[in-house]
């Protein structure tokens, strides 16, 4: 009865995003177990995310310094940038003096529990092709002979991740590039690099094109059979698509003017049969197999009519990069509200660096983050976005049950200062029958008027109140 009453829950809950398939291009999974597990998902609210490879040692961005395109993000440095061939050479050569030996992921999964974190996204292989699994498929990877922390009891470095993580009950999601600029099958020597994209026409040389279909059929099956409950397979890389869809406008753009079809049904169809329910994000090709989307560095105004998680950095890159500035603990708080109330997950990444750990300052706000989520947690998890979802420095969440709403009052510097009387607008004009403010044992006297809720907060509350970066107030109805 538990099972059949989660479907339904699940049907119930997709059942507006269903609605706006034509809309928005949103596509309703099928499969009952993949709607419980994207239920499930879209309650944990906060993720971790992590893009690390041997690229940590140069502290450059991850994969982007070999494409070849002129953008702000793919500019070489250093003392191999001034000639194109003999830097990736030199990079494609950091292999051999990888040796993350702090690495240490019992110490990862202790700071991103304690800061409220519920799920991890790990990159297994970003653009570049340098797999951090022990694939069997290539040489170019952790566990390789030429890479010296092969020799590390720890060095399949994706598979220590995953099982330390599902410890403590983290869902799991495995980062997988469909572009790899290190297979000779996606960027065959025979021709230079052009640009992202692949650099010959699949169609006229199908057989190398199967032979790159076959070979990342292999490394996903890889990872869908020899490292444990995976529960989210999170594909990057979206112009690898095929050019027939409709959404080709999208590929066109990233420069795409080959058809890159890695058949996409066979690759879901038998992840899935290896981990069942697993949510798939084929990011940024619109269809079937983009479970939730994944706006990049950014907040959407308002909330989307579909599952959908925000993807931003902790500092300034999504790698490592010595010096980098974080994010202050008060903008990551206020960012996960902001993300939360319109009805989204926020997956913050932090980069390692070439000594297997994070920056000191990753810690310390983890650690603070985590001080105001164990006083105010109960708004953030397994909420819903409900009118009118913010006003002003007021945003709104309600309790899955709709029996309580939350205020969340932004602070505007770290320490919350509340006025003598603060009137909270919202759309929802049922009986109030109690408001307090988390964190604080005072009662609060209060009236209400349709709608709005006026508060008069006690002088001992206005100042040196205790909260940081957001006051939240529960409204029981």
């Amino acid at each position: 009865m538990k099972k059949i009453f989660t479907c339904i829950l699940a049907l119930f809950l997709f059942g507006a995003a269903n609605a706006q398939q034509n809309k928005d291009g949103y596509v309703l999974p099928t499969d009952t177990a993949v709607l419980r597990k994207l239920s499930q998902w879209q309650d944990l609210k906060f993720g971790l995310f992590m893009h690390w490879g041997p690229y940590s040692e140069w502290g450059v961005v991850e994969s982007w310094s070999l494409c070849p395109e002129d953008e702000g993000w793919t500019q070489r440095s250093g003392p191999y940038a001034a000639d194109y061939f003999t830097y990736k050479k030199a990079y494609e050569n950091l292999q051999t003096t990888f040796n993350p030996t702090r690495f240490d992921p019992e110490k990862w999964v202790k700071a991103a529990k304690d800061a409220g974190m519920k799920y991890v996204v790990f990159t297994t292989k970003h653009h570049d092709g340098f797999c951090m699994f022990d694939t069997k498929q290539t040489d170019y990877k952790v566990t390789s002979p030429k890479t010296p922390f092969s020799t590390n009891p720890k060095s399949n470095v994706a598979d220590e991740i995953f099982k330390a993580f599902r410890k403590e009950n983290f869902m799991i999601g495995a980062y997988f590039s469909k572009p790899d600029w290190h297979s000779p099958d996606y960027w065959w020597p025979y021709f230079p690099p052009k640009d992202r994209n692949v650099n010959y026409d699949p169609a006229k040389h199908p057989e190398r094109w199967q032979h790159f279909k076959d070979y990342t059929y292999n490394q996903i099956q890889e990872l869908m059979t020899g490292y444990g409950r995976v529960d989210i397979l999170w594909l990057d890389g979206g112009w690898v698509r095929p050019l027939n869809h409709a959404d080709s406008i999208n590929a066109k753009a990233m420069g795409s003017k080959y058809n890159q079809d890695i058949d996409m049904p066979k690759i879901a169809a038998m992840a899935r049969s290896k981990q069942p329910g697993l949510i798939v994000v084929d990011r940024s090709v619109t269809g079937p197999y983009e479970n939730y989307t994944t706006p990049e560095q950014e907040v959407p105004a308002e909330p989307l009519p579909h599952p959908w998680e925000t993807c931003m950095t902790m500092g300034t890159s999504w790698s490592y990069k010595p010096g980098d500035h974080y994010k202050s603990s008060q903008q990551i708080v206020q960012l996960l509200i902001k993300i939360v109330s319109r009805g989204g997950n926020l997956l913050m990444n932090i980069g390692p660096g070439p000594d297997g750990d994070w920056d000191p300052g990753a810690y310390k706000r983890l650690a603070d983050i985590g001080k105001w989520i164990k006083i105010n947690g109960e708004g953030i998890y397994s909420s819903k976005a409900v009118a009118p979802y913010s006003s002003d420095d007021i945003f709104f969440t309600q309790s899955a049950d709709g029996k309580n709403e939350y205020a969340f009052l932004m602070a505007k510097d770290n320490e919350v200062t509340l006025p003598a009387t603060l009137t909270i607008n919202t759309d929802n004009s049922t009986k109030v029958k109690a408001v307090a403010l988390l964190g604080v044992k005072q009662k609060l006297k209060w009236k209400q008027e349709g709608g709005n809720i006026t508060i008069a907060i006690p002088e001992a509350l206005q100042n040196n109140n205790g909260l940081l970066y957001a006051g939240v107030f529960k409204i029981i109805h």
